[in-house]
């Protein structure tokens, strides 16, 4: 299943408010109700750039709020898991390192994951399942991660993985990632 690009990728403001599930940022005139792991983790009236992710529901808008990039993009691979939504994937950022995450999935330690909340045996191994592999883990290399981002923009981009997979051989890996999508779009142009 694709993604829908999100309207919103951070917002830059003011905290206004920290209640027990969410905090209130306060960015050009409007407070915005955004649901984060820890609140507490987010100081009173301070500044503050949170990445943010927002859900489209029939009947509800919810802001997801997180610190990093990183941790945003753990978030978004953790819904695409069967039986796993943003209710239940938000406690799992809350309370555990995103390092440590990672790891208990690729090393499939069940125990690791059943130990956030509402997660049982089916859920944990549904995780490993669908992720496992497919996170960029701290192992990973840089030019594995340079070569995974290359692929998801030219995807965005709208070229095909067959077209992709033909060039990917060619690329240099010891470029930037700029530099790698600048050769790899010479090489789709040929």
């Amino acid at each position: 299943m694709k993604m829908v690009k999100d309207m919103y990728e951070y917002i830059k403001g003011r905290i206004t408010e920290i209640e027990s599930t969410y905090i209130v940022v306060e960015a050009n005139g409007i407070g915005y109700s955004i649901n984060v792991g820890n609140p507490y983790s987010f100081s009173l009236n301070s500044d503050v750039l949170i990445y943010v992710y927002q859900q489209v529901r029939e009947d509800e808008l919810t802001l997801y709020g997180f610190h990093t990039l990183e941790e945003k993009k753990l978030f978004l691979k953790l819904i695409e898991v069967k039986g796993l939504g943003c209710k239940m994937a938000l406690p799992i950022l809350a309370s555990g390192s995103i390092e440590g995450i990672e790891d208990a999935i690729e090393r499939e330690n069940i125990l690791y994951l059943k130990k956030f909340p509402k997660i049982g045996d089916k859920v944990a191994k549904q995780i490993i399942l669908d992720l496992k592999g497919k996170l960029n883990t701290t192992s990973a290399t840089s030019s594995e991660q340079n070569l995974s981002e290359l692929v998801e923009v030219l995807e965005g981009l709208g070229y095909k993985g067959t077209d992709i997979k033909k060039i990917l051989p060619h690329i240099h890996q010891d470029q930037t990632i700029e530099e790698q999508i600048k050769e790899a779009l010479k090489l789709l142009l040929k």
